[in-house]
């Protein structure tokens, strides 16, 4: 799956030692699909070769206003016009106040004032920098023009100090321009997401759980924020970073219960929309033992479990939305992993929740793969997605779903 697939990306890179990055990064922007053309300062050449950028992209890479490559001498209009978007990384504190006045007294710097396509900015540079009240009015002025910032993060810096002002990872810039580029179709929305399995503990050893890697969950989290969203997932026991966490646009909360996970969702119920992606327990442990069973002599006696069961999540969250004008508040989405007759099993399911969409699939094929395909029910029929990397489902999904609210 390629999310830049035809994109024309100009990558500017200014001076600083961050630029050693930006290779990977034009790596990671072409694997996606984006055909990538380089623009640097005379600065950034300190740090890395126009060389090495040619190399990488298959593109001359241009540093001079003056260059006689562009056969009308006007390079920052013509690199400008054939863009989706101008990144920069890394943009250092001088390029930053630079663009915020409109200044433009280099290539780059000139072909961003007469750009006519988005631009976003890794900035990066030393934490004393960062604070310095004057970058922090170049940051507000450029938020301010439309400019998008992607970072910066904090941690150790190539001076040795420690703190926020170090360039995003090449790969954290790259989610960050897939999600600038898709659709916002859930903007101004508050989404609520369960994701992973549940853990119901027989003794503080053991427990009963299920198979679910919580990717597909992670992934719908991932598009939803793509689409404008504004994204709380509520996470069973899984070993699963947050979605594009650079950003820290998602909210989390890790749980391990279906008890911790039905209150965690009943705290955070106001919201537009509900993906109930979890595999949550239907049964917990009436009893749970407060120190490990043991096993005694030769094993013929066993151990007497008691179930209880557990609050149904998608349930109840179902029958308190509001049904006025028609359409159900919060919009519920559920989920059904079958082992057989999936069409049947799950539009049960979806009639005895009383919810207006579910989402089918085959369990055991799924579990733990990146690849899945899903059947969407609904009350007018159904539509099959085939089998795809989980994103790509997930922004599927959210693209569908936004056409039902």
């Amino acid at each position: 799956m390629q999310s830049l697939l035809n994109k024309k990306i100009v990558l500017g890179i200014s001076g600083g030692i961050a630029a050693y990055k930006s290779a990977e990064l034009a790596r990671l922007l072409m694997q996606e699909g984006a055909s990538v053309q380089v623009v640097m300062t005379d600065a950034a050449a300190q740090f890395i070769t126009p060389v090495t950028m040619q190399a990488l992209t298959g593109n001359p890479v241009y540093t001079n206003q003056w260059d006689a490559r562009i056969s009308n001498n006007m390079a920052h209009i013509e690199l400008s016009r054939a863009a989706d978007a101008i990144l920069i990384a890394p943009a250092s504190a001088d390029l930053m106040a630079k663009l915020s006045l409109g200044l433009a007294d280099d290539l780059l710097t000139t072909l961003c004032l007469a750009r006519d396509c988005p631009l976003l900015l890794a900035p990066a540079m030393n934490l004393q920098m960062w604070q310095h009240p004057a970058t922090v009015r170049s940051a507000e002025r450029l938020r301010s023009d439309r400019v998008e910032l992607l970072g910066p993060a904090s941690g150790a810096q190539a001076c040795g100090e420690v703190g926020m002002g170090r360039m995003l990872e090449p790969a954290e810039i790259t989610e960050q321009l897939i999600a600038f580029f898709q659709k916002k179709v859930l903007a101004g929305k508050r989404v609520l997401i369960t994701a992973g399995p549940t853990f119901e503990a027989i003794d503080p050893v053991r427990g009963i759980t299920n198979r679910s890697s919580g990717k597909m969950g992670f992934a719908i989290a991932r598009a939803a924020l793509e689409a404008g969203a504004e994204v709380h997932l509520i996470a069973g026991p899984c070993e699963l970073n947050t979605p594009l966490f650079a950003t820290g646009k998602i909210q989390r909360t890790d749980v391990v219960s279906a008890k911790e996970m039905y209150e965690a969702v009943m705290a955070s119920s106001n919201c537009d929309l509900f993906f109930g992606v979890a595999a949550v327990a239907d049964w917990a442990i009436a009893n749970p033992s407060k120190e490990k069973i043991k096993r005694q002599g030769s094993g013929k006696s066993m151990p007497s479990i008691e179930f209880a069961p557990n609050p149904d999540i998608l349930l109840t969250l179902a029958q308190s939305a509001n049904k006025g004008k028609g359409k159900p508040h919060p919009y519920c989405v559920g989920f059904a992993a079958e082992s057989t007759k999936l069409e049947e099993h799950a539009d049960e399911k979806r009639k005895r929740k009383g919810i207006p969409l579910i989402v089918g699939n085959i369990g055991p094929d799924t579990f733990g793969s990146d690849l899945n395909q899903l059947l969407l029910i609904h009350e007018r029929g159904s539509k099959k997605l085939a089998k795809a990397p989980k994103l790509q489902l997930a922004r599927q999904l959210i693209q569908f779903v936004a056409t039902q609210l």
